[in-house]
């Protein structure tokens, strides 16, 4: 009989966000970054109750990419996954037209959210709130479904659930499930996935970002 068992975290305290190998004491996170990027650790007198991560783009006009993930250590296997939940907000009402936003499950990284070979995603796209998500298990692609579910300059919770197998991989924002007229089928991948969570522009001045101060993932273990 396998255990369920929980990793979370709460980004709770400092912390340096860096790409180079060893600099990032205290935690999992590897922070890939193309442009003027800006990781800044949040606490509970400016912001969230915990602490947090608040990840932003600069006014330098130029194309930026910031992610947080597991610089490509993928250790969660997909068919072990009960579900992750993350809890994050935009630092503006509505992301300019340059900017995309993506959070979930991944393989290994790439820059362009759509090129990513196995990934289930929230994702938010220029100049709009509105939430889409899909999944691509390297053969059943479900590309940019909406939700109706909005996600703006307040934290709300949202989850990916694999509780019913990677045939039915579901979608929830605040508990509440979204997109469920489309069935998001990930059996086609077998190996394992990372969080992450990536903003990006193309060359403007836009200053977008988010800040994110809970991932927690359920999964079954030995």
């Amino acid at each position: 009989m396998r255990k369920t068992r929980c990793w979370n975290d709460e980004f709770i305290g400092h912390r340096v966000y860096s790409a180079t190998a060893g600099s990032n004491v205290g935690h999992n996170w590897k922070a890939t970054s193309a442009g003027t990027v800006t990781y800044t650790p949040v606490d509970a007198a400016t912001d969230s109750p915990n602490g947090g991560v608040s990840v932003t783009e600069t006014s330098t006009n130029e194309i930026q990419n910031a992610c947080l993930n597991f610089g490509d250590i993928l250790v969660f296997d997909i068919d072990n996954l009960i579900d992750v939940t993350f809890r994050v907000k935009m630092n503006q009402a509505t992301l300019n037209a340059a900017s995309m936003f993506a959070i979930g499950l991944q393989g290994d990284r790439n820059d362009a959210i759509d090129s990513i070979a196995q990934h289930a995603s929230f994702r938010l796209i220029g100049a709009s709130d509105a939430v889409l998500v899909e999944t691509d298990d390297g053969t059943t692609d479900k590309d940019d479904v909406a939700t109706g579910a909005t996600l703006a300059a307040s934290y709300k919770d949202l989850k990916i659930s694999f509780a019913n197998g990677t045939r039915d991989v579901r979608f929830f924002v605040d508990g509440q499930p979204v997109a469920e007229s489309t069935t998001f089928d990930m059996s086609a991948y077998t190996g394992a996935m990372q969080p992450y969570v990536q903003i990006q522009k193309t060359a403007a001045t836009a200053t977008d970002g988010f800040t994110l101060c809970s991932v927690e993932v359920t999964y079954r273990g030995h």
